[in-house]
């Protein structure tokens, strides 16, 4: 089975809005609900479950209802961190998910994951035991010199980078026992650490799939700008 943990637990002050991001309307439908329909619609996705910022738990299986996302079956409560929210998450599949099931962790503002990258990851954990979406990176990369970090003299060549983020898979067994191990010796838990990082700090290597750039994460408003652009870009039959 495969089991989507879609993260959704932040309140999204960057943005700079009265609600939280995830939840802001384009175009007549919250931006969740777009991330929801993604997993909804993909035909190896068994079922889903949303971490969910307090307060607004009976407005999404509010909104789930209205759109139809009847995969949904868990909607559970966020932590203080993105870390204990994916934990939360985690911990609340024990005695749901069987240890071989993928699950897919997800940001729940990234509403623009196409079909062939949740199928790729799928694929890649089927195979190996865990996935990370990823896509190469085309910048140069430079190091500030200590002394003065105006300047610099080292550069790391980008094609020994990849740019990491979500969807990610993992069996259930590895991510369940993994997640008790990290917050057991506190690793790889603090900070802008994800689930990706920890498993890195905890000893485990992982397993690259595929990307895209449409793959956006909404934290500004010109990210907003630029999903809105997607979606009309979309409804041009013009464009091959």
């Amino acid at each position: 089975m495969n089991i989507a943990i879609i993260i959704a637990g932040g309140s999204g002050s960057r943005m700079g809005q009265d609600i939280p991001k995830q939840f802001i309307n384009v175009y007549d439908k919250p931006v969740l609900i777009y991330t929801l329909e993604s997993f909804q619609r993909h035909p190896q996705i068994d079922a889903i479950e949303v971490v969910c910022i307090d307060g607004w738990h009976d407005i999404l299986w509010a909104y789930a209802k209205q759109f139809n996302i009847d995969k949904l079956k868990w909607v559970i409560s966020g932590g203080k961190t993105g870390q204990e929210s994916i934990r939360n998450g985690v911990y609340n599949l024990k005695g749901k998910a069987d240890y071989h099931d993928n699950i897919i962790i997800h940001d729940g503002i990234r509403p623009l994951v196409e079909p062939s990258v949740l199928t790729d990851v799928i694929s890649k954990c089927d195979q190996f035991g865990n996935a990370v979406t990823s896509m190469p990176y085309n910048e140069q990369i430079f190091v500030i010199n200590e002394d003065d970090e105006s300047t610099t003299t080292k550069f790391i060549p980008r094609e020994l980078l990849r740019r990491v983020s979500t969807p990610q898979a993992y069996k259930f067994e590895l991510l369940y026992t993994k997640y008790q191990e990290a917050y057991k010796k506190e690793i790889g838990i603090y900070g802008s650490h994800y689930t990706n990082t920890m498993m890195v700090e905890l000893g485990e290597t992982l397993h690259f799939a595929a990307g895209s750039d449409k793959n956006i994460k909404l934290t500004t408003k010109d990210d907003l700008e630029m999903f809105k652009a997607y979606l009309k870009a979309d409804k041009e039959t013009w464009l091959k």
